[in-house]
């Protein structure tokens, strides 16, 4: 029998309607398929086309995808773009700006026509228009200013915490009442998360903005802290010879916020600090190898260790370099030839950087510093720029526990000593210790606690900082 008589029709028809279902469902994802083709497709010419739009504006504008897009690419240009002006300042100018910054797509059309017309009409003053765009290009060329009226309202309605003096007169044996916190840099190139500042000043990787002279930023620093000072007079419980001793500046701290060694000219604002008989105390946040290496002897040297580990420096430093842990680590290096004194400052910040003893002992042996000193953070508030709370801050036991296993792992370093209400302990290298006579105290040690100190010529400081030290502890620590 022939099978074309056997066939029957209604079989593929039957098949066709029990598979009804998976052929609905192909049709339909063949169908999304090309919603979407057809929605990327125009996209991709709507962007093309407005960012056409916008460059007739004069304005810059780049089409990026998303999908290569890694923020990471970016972040140290937009840091130093976007966050060169501080939130303040850009608050401020969005109030002013409000009404009129916003265009909408459908107006664009007619923005473009009156921007021709504007061009049309510029056209023919081109003299003028000549003559203008000079003007505002110099202008633009100019650095501007660091600081500006709305920063310094954000900055001066910031209150610092009184821990630092406490930690000079109970660690330092300093006469912390005539000790001066200042800085000749605002900028930063790290975004901390502990940030006493909340974020409220400049960032960037590099000096751009105007320079002050060292000799000013000096002068003005003594009269503000001679202002602040005035402001105790005949206030109950303040002596009046300490009162009166405050009046002169011993020592100056220059950690007061941003990062101190990116002012180009810190060598000569050190210089005339020791010139004027004030102890210097500075630190540094280990972004700047080179500045490290560069910087003339101090008086104390402070590097900020913040953490152990490349992820979590990113985390709670927020660096702007994207070479940052490569930075930090030459830092560390480039202390470690420093011929004077140098400290180790760690901060702890519960769940984030205090389980990592083991990382924190080799970096210890990398820098080699003189001391250590280790703090829990300080909690300065809510903060939008950081997540930080409460729960952050270690108890005091803890940060002993975590001082304690720290000291097991780097034989070399010892307890010095604590202070609770602060919640900051003090690791010290045994070869500092004054009760060892074999023994030199660290560079710049026996200057530091002598009350000649200031009496010393000061111009000598750096030979015997560089040579005479160094020679000494090496005869000395002889059998």
């Amino acid at each position: 029998m022939d099978p074309l008589d056997t066939w029957d029709f209604s079989s593929p028809l039957i098949s066709l309607w029990i598979n009804r279902f998976y052929i609905y469902l192909g049709l339909a994802f063949g169908f999304s398929l090309w919603i979407c083709f057809q929605i990327v497709i125009r996209k991709q010419g709507f962007a093309a086309i407005l960012a056409e739009a916008v460059t007739s504006l004069d304005l810059p504008v780049a089409v990026v995808d998303l999908k290569a897009y890694d923020p990471d690419d970016y972040l140290l240009e937009e840091e130093e773009e976007l966050l060169g002006s501080t939130s303040e300042e850009e608050s401020g100018s969005e109030d002013q700006q409000s009404g009129s910054s916003v265009i909408d797509v459908e107006d664009l059309g007619q923005v473009m026509d009156r921007v021709k017309k504007e061009k049309r009409e510029k056209a023919q003053q081109e003299g003028e228009t000549g003559v203008l765009r000079s003007a505002v290009k110099n202008e633009a060329n100019e650095p501007r200013a660091m600081i500006t009226p709305a920063l310094r309202e954000a900055l001066t309605k910031q209150v610092h915490a009184p821990r630092e003096r406490r930690l000079l007169t109970y660690i330092l044996w300093h006469e912390s009442h005539r000790c001066m916190e200042t800085t000749p840099s605002l900028a930063c190139a790290n975004k901390c998360v502990f940030c006493w500042r909340h974020h409220t000043n400049p960032v960037g990787t590099e000096w751009r903005w105007k320079m002050d002279q060292p000799d000013i930023i000096l002068k003005e620093a003594i009269e503000n802290h001679q202002n602040m000072i005035k402001q105790f007079k005949g206030v109950p419980g303040v002596k009046e010879e300490r009162f009166e001793e405050g009046m002169t500046v011993k020592h100056c701290a220059l950690s007061l916020v941003g990062e101190p060694i990116m002012y180009p000219e810190i060598n000569r604002f050190v210089k005339l600090l020791h010139e004027c008989k004030i102890s210097s105390f500075l630190v540094t946040n280990a972004q700047f190898p080179a500045e490290i290496r560069n910087l003339k002897p101090v008086t104390q040297l402070y590097v900020s260790v913040d953490a152990s580990t490349k992820e979590s420096l990113k985390k709670i430093d927020r660096p702007l370099f994207k070479d940052f842990w490569q930075r930090f680590l030459d830092s560390l290096k480039a202390l470690a030839e420093k011929q004077q004194r140098t400290v180790y400052r760690l901060t702890l910040v519960k769940a984030w950087n205090v389980d990592e003893l083991q990382a924190y002992a080799q970096l210890v042996s990398l820098g080699s510093p003189d001391f250590i000193e280790v703090k829990g953070v300080t909690y300065c508030g809510e903060s939008s720029a950081s997540s930080l709370t409460m729960a952050n801050v270690p108890w005091h036991e803890e940060v002993v526990r975590f001082v304690s296993e720290l000291v097991g792992l780097i034989p070399d370093y010892e307890i010095a000593c604590e202070h609770e209400h602060s919640n900051c302990l003090l690791i010290a290298h045994k070869k500092v210790r004054t009760t060892q006579l074999r023994t030199l105290p660290s560079p710049w040690a026996f200057l530091l606690l002598c009350p000649l100190f200031s009496s010393f010529s000061l111009t000598l400081l750096s030979w015997v900082s560089t040579w005479l030290l160094p020679f000494l502890n090496q005869i000395l620590r002889k059998p």
